[in-house]
């Protein structure tokens, strides 16, 4: 069982572990993170092929992703 105090929820879905993947955000304390996803989808893999090669990985998550990363973007510039 994880120690809730090592591990933060940023948002639901999205968990970040100090020690799990240099404490990147993380898809529900799995060892894939945003940028994964993120990255996979950007190289032109479709959300249905990422859940084929990622059985972990449940359609709910890509909601969860973009949501975290929208709010990433608009913190960019803020003072």
């Amino acid at each position: 069982m994880r120690d809730n105090k090592t591990m933060a929820h940023v948002h639901p879905r999205i968990t970040i572990e100090a020690d799990k993947r240099d404490g990147k955000p993380c898809i529900r304390g799995m060892r894939i993170t945003v940028q994964d996803v993120l990255g996979w989808l950007a190289h032109g893999m479709t959300e249905a092929e990422i859940l084929d090669e990622h059985p972990g990985i449940e359609k709910e998550d890509f909601e969860a992703v973009y949501a975290y990363a929208a709010e990433l973007a608009a913190t960019v510039g803020r003072k």
